[in-house]
């Protein structure tokens, strides 16, 4: 026996429908790049609904990327090799022997599984790491201690990205496919590096020129003191959040790279909650916020 569905009156179907009409216009041809992380990646009913929301806005003409993290799957691959993860400022200390670790989850299970999904979904998503067609160069991390900017820490084959050739990408869109992005970078002598999948996505929507910046997090936006949403911030509202202490933590590292990107041209970066069926979707094709929208003015 089915569950019954939801039931919608076809009229609210209609003025559903309809409210995304002017946005599926506005938005026709453009590229928008998914950080795709968080619950929306772990639960099995999110999953089918990121996959469905991906697909969707590939038919009606919108040309989405997606870049995945994989921090629970590597940590759990690890326990599995009774090797323990090690953070430096919020950094995985990747030696060679977690760097091959790294690169089975990232670039095998975690993106098949996303390739796989799509694709059952009715797409045509392709994998693709930093290798493939030259994709992400990359240089060692140099990380400088946050209160002696005079000490360095040795963070292993962490990635500081040096340049996107983003050609293979765009000939994936061109001929109708949805690439899926492991954010693994290579170095001038071949070697790999982990890099942060919140910069790739920003440095890839800069150098794509995207429209918009999604980033699929498990927390509704960003949060003021009274735990309110604010559903629209400026990168110097930005700053003064987090000069009085509103904006800390784990949340600093992704804005940073948001307010990169939206000073480098990407017209809206949005912080999403990925907790909320299709929030992706419910974003950009309606009028109703469910996350922050960042841009640099």
């Amino acid at each position: 026996m089915t569950t019954p569905s939801l039931s919608i009156a076809p009229r609210d179907k209609a003025e559903i429908l309809a409210q995304a009409l002017p946005y599926i216009r506005k938005f026709h041809g453009k590229t928008m790049v998914i950080k795709y992380g968080g619950n929306a990646m772990t639960d099995p009913e999110l999953q089918a609904d990121f996959a469905e929301d991906v697909v969707l806005l590939k038919l009606v003409g919108i040309n989405p990327v997606v870049v995945h993290g994989g921090g629970p799957q590597i940590e759990n691959a690890l326990k599995r090799l009774g090797k323990e993860g090690k953070f430096v400022q919020g950094m995985r200390v990747t030696d060679s022997e977690t760097m091959e670790v790294v690169e089975w989850v990232l670039a095998g299970e975690v993106q098949q599984d996303i390739v796989g999904l799509i694709n059952q979904a009715g797409g045509k998503a392709v994998g693709l790491t930093g290798r493939d067609g030259g994709l992400i160069r990359a240089q060692k991390l140099k990380l400088k201690d946050n209160k002696d900017p005079s000490v360095e820490h040795d963070v292993g084959q962490v990635g500081d990205i040096l340049s996107i050739d983003p050609s293979v990408v765009k000939a994936l869109q061109d001929d109708a496919f949805i690439p899926v992005v492991s954010p693994i970078g290579f170095g001038e002598n071949n070697e790999s590096y982990n890099i942060n999948a919140d910069v790739v996505a920003s440095k890839l929507a800069t150098v794509l020129q995207a429209e918009k910046l999604m980033l699929l997090t498990n927390i509704p936006g960003v949060l003021d003191k009274q735990g309110q949403l604010l559903t629209e911030l400026t990168s110097r509202q930005i700053d003064e959040l987090i000069d009085d202490g509103t904006i800390s933590g784990g949340m600093l590292p992704k804005l940073a790279g948001a307010i990169d990107a939206a000073k480098s041209g990407v017209n809206a970066v949005h912080i999403v909650d990925g907790r909320v069926p299709h929030a992706m979707l419910l974003e950009i094709l309606t009028d109703t916020a469910y996350g922050t929208m960042i841009r640099s003015y």
